[in-house]
């Protein structure tokens, strides 16, 4: 079991690089488009968050060494970050026509959000984590919308439509609707995942070599 979990932590973590290289190739094909903005979307940064969260998931595994407390809490905001990803495409932007390639739509806006999540129930955190430490797990998003929306009135260009005021609904008060509304929603994933991940059996147990 060992060895198949940190080979699968190998597969999709490799699979999720090649899909996000593959996106960018295809984004700077496009003459005049700013690489930071491909940098800039969510997802994209979750994904690639993920991607590292897997590998070194994987190396500890054929390690046989246990993460520690700290450890936890980064791989259950990267888990909390993808399941809001896949979340948030599907009530708000699958309608939208992508400019990605099918198969990397579906790895970075399906596939991995469920991945992330099975990979948490399948080997949940080690270390007994209390409700203190979802804030942890928020950082990150917080982080992200003020560096979204700064950088957005500044070049005039957001990731998305509900963080744009001139495209969101009620301008300003419908950012900060869909941007409250979304910010619960990490709250309630967070909390169900902090549940689940205390209550589940880790079915790959380690012995610390540290």
């Amino acid at each position: 079991m060992r060895y198949t979990l940190s080979g699968a932590r190998l597969f999709f973590a490799l699979l999720t690089l090649a899909a996000l290289i593959t996106a960018l190739a295809g984004f700077l094909g496009v003459a005049g488009r700013d690489p930071v903005n491909f940098f800039s979307y969510f997802t994209i940064l979750s994904n690639l968050f993920a991607a590292v969260v897997l590998i070194v998931g994987a190396i500890y595994l054929i390690q046989r060494r246990e993460p520690t407390e700290a450890e936890d809490i980064l791989r259950g905001s990267a888990v909390v970050a993808m399941a809001v990803v896949g979340i948030v495409f599907g009530l708000l932007l699958s309608h939208l026509e992508s400019d990605l390639i099918a198969w990397v739509n579906f790895v970075t806006h399906y596939l991995m959000p469920v991945v992330m999540v099975l990979d948490w129930l399948v080997q949940p955190p080690k270390a007994k984590l209390a409700p203190k430490h979802i804030w942890f797990w928020i950082i990150y998003p917080i982080v992200y919308l003020v560096y979204s929306l700064v950088r957005g009135a500044a070049v005039h260009w957001y990731p998305y439509w509900f963080l744009n005021p001139h495209e969101s609904p009620g301008g300003w008060r419908g950012v900060m609707l869909h941007s409250g509304a979304i910010t619960l929603g990490f709250l309630l994933i967070s909390f169900t995942l902090l549940w689940l991940g205390n209550r589940l059996k880790r079915s790959v147990a380690l012995t610390s070599t540290a």
